[in-house]
């Protein structure tokens, strides 16, 4: 039929765009790489425009490449998906979720327990990674990012607007009396956290004694490091020190008692914002998930609100 594009050359052309090599490509469809090469070639031919650069045994898309693959992606990852759910046994719904690494340790990983209780079985590839994450070539069903700006080209709704709040263990408030002021906190043992490139945009504690008009001393400029949200808070709970822990984070620890808040909150600049493909939106599963998800971002988020006002008042405007 003209204008028909042969199947087995759109997916030949698929597999070597998500994999990048036309011999990762064949061993996926077990043909040659011959094979893979012939029908992209045919397909090329067939559309008037060439879709790969050959580098050595790499490929990558040209823009007429880019401009079709999405939509090859969408399509293919939807075919593979009802081939699992009719070819397995015991068919079993499927969830690609891609957060930042603290997020997924301990957060997310302790929580998901309730989300399988309450929905059924689910297999969950939970991946912990900095943005921008490979929304296609990975099949990712949700991304929790912060900040709305990362995936213009995917539907994104802002969840929650979170703070961070000086936190410490009840034995290290009591060993070192009434420091919930800035003054106090200036010159007391600090946590501080490493966010990296990809989390520059958090506030450290220079930005907190910044916001109080404040010189921090010497003392809290030192301290202990962590390179991520969950470790500064595990350094916190050990009694090493004052961290600046998110809402999100250290909800769970303010209402068991493990932590307390010491100081004034500083509200983040971003809000914590879900992303989810056009190929996923209609999945039941994915449905199901994201109102989860966000009722838990926002439970944590407004707990931590809630128990910083009543734990310390009066209150500044940060």
């Amino acid at each position: 039929m003209p204008g028909v594009l042969p199947l087995r050359a759109l997916e030949a052309f698929e597999a070597a765009a998500r994999s990048g090599s036309f011999v990762a490509a064949a061993n996926e469809l077990s043909v040659t790489p011959a094979a893979v090469s012939q029908l992209i070639r045919g397909l090329e031919s067939q559309v008037g425009r060439k879709l790969f650069h050959r580098a050595n045994r790499r490929v990558m898309l040209t823009e007429a490449g880019v401009d079709i693959y999405p939509r090859l992606a969408q399509a293919f990852g939807e075919l593979r998906g009802v081939s699992r759910e009719l070819t397995a046994s015991d068919p079993v719904a499927t969830l690609v979720v891609s957060v930042a690494p603290s997020v997924a340790m301990g957060w997310l990983s302790s929580r998901l327990p309730h989300f399988v209780r309450a929905h059924g079985w689910v297999d969950i590839f939970l991946r912990g990674e900095d943005d921008p994450v490979p929304f296609d070539r990975e099949l990712i069903d949700l991304r929790l990012s912060y900040g709305p700006s990362h995936y213009p080209d995917h539907h994104t709704d802002e969840l929650v607007v979170d703070a961070v709040y000086p936190v410490c263990s009840p034995d290290f408030l009591a060993d070192h009396g009434e420091i919930g002021d800035p003054a106090g906190l200036a010159a007391t043992r600090l946590v501080h956290t490493d966010w990296g490139p990809a989390g520059a945009s958090f506030p450290s504690w220079a930005n907190w004694f910044e916001a109080k008009n404040i010189a921090p001393t010497r003392t809290a400029r030192h301290g202990m490091v962590a390179n991520s949200s969950m470790a500064a808070l595990d350094l916190a709970r050990g009694g090493l020190g004052v961290a600046l822990a998110q809402g999100l984070f250290c909800a769970d620890d303010l209402e068991a008692g493990r932590l307390v808040i010491v100081g004034d909150a500083l509200q983040l600049a971003s809000p914590y914002c879900l992303t989810v493909p056009k190929r996923s939106h209609h999945r039941p599963v994915v449905v199901a998930f994201r109102e989860w998800f966000g009722s838990e971002c926002r439970r944590c988020v407004e707990n931590a609100r809630r128990k910083s006002g009543s734990d310390h008042a009066p209150k500044k405007d940060i």
